[in-house]
């Protein structure tokens, strides 16, 4: 299995890059893939489905400078803080392992190797809902999954040091929606590792992931293909780096 070591970049080139290794996987040009990045600037990716207008505070995310990009998968809008968050991406073939048959068991398979470098850190950790992962009873992760072709693209966060209060600025999460989870407000829905006492750099947290997922899966370090970043160029272009693609709905 491939390991494609950190890349910090905008979010339509994260996107597309996402994006382009499941085209490549789909078409037998590359194996399965397993990569760690960071977002810079601090961005906000929304689902598939989503309304960006309805999802997301768009005249606050202009005034810090936040860009706004859809994912291909599905979920809720995510803030991704450059100075606290990692993010992993899992480009695999459904039969490479029996759970990833189901949904479910595959959001927990594949991103198991969260849960332990959680537990590493000596953290009351375990998936919560369809795709969620918390530390000692807070969301500290999510993962977003879309399939074709027999080929799965899984990515998610895991929020080192996230700010919380920029999150709650620029995303637009619903009363109702908190009160399904049984709080009141973001700050009690959610953490990082230092809001848990664990203070973390990025390299320190890249560190930490790379580790986890390589004592769970059989990895080895690979680049991104000519054609991979041939056609991720592509689709900054003609798709993520496109209002019409972004704001759709």
């Amino acid at each position: 299995m491939r390991f494609i070591p950190l890349i910090v970049a905008r979010p339509e080139v994260q996107m597309a890059i996402d994006e382009a290794i499941m085209h490549a996987r789909i078409e037998g040009r590359v194996p399965d893939t397993v990569r760690l990045y960071a977002f810079s600037p601090s961005s906000v990716t929304i689902g598939r489905f989503q309304s960006v207008v309805h999802d997301v505070d768009l005249d606050k995310a202009g005034e810090l400078g936040i860009p706004v990009v859809r994912r291909i998968t599905g979920g809720g809008s995510v803030f991704h803080d450059e100075f606290g968050e990692v993010t992993y991406s899992f480009v695999i073939g459904e039969g490479y392992h029996p759970a990833l048959g189901n949904v479910e068991s595959s959001y927990r398979y594949l991103a198991g190797p969260l849960v332990d470098a959680l537990e590493e850190l000596g953290l009351d950790a375990g998936f919560s809902g369809l795709n969620d992962i918390v530390a000692n009873g807070k969301k500290i992760s999510g993962s977003a999954q879309t399939r074709r072709r027999g080929v799965i693209l899984q990515h998610g966060t895991f929020m080192y040091s996230t700010r919380v209060e920029v999150l709650g600025k620029v995303l637009r999460v619903s009363k109702l929606k908190l009160r399904d989870k049984g709080v009141s407000s973001i700050w009690e829905r959610v953490t990082t590792l230092e809001r848990e006492g664990i203070k973390l750099n990025r390299w320190e947290a890249y560190e930490l992931l790379k580790n986890s997922f390589a004592n769970a899966f059989p990895l080895e370090e690979g680049e991104l293909t000519d054609y991979e970043l041939e056609l991720a160029e592509k689709l900054v272009e003609e798709k993520y780096g496109n209002p019409e693609w972004n704001e759709m709905r």
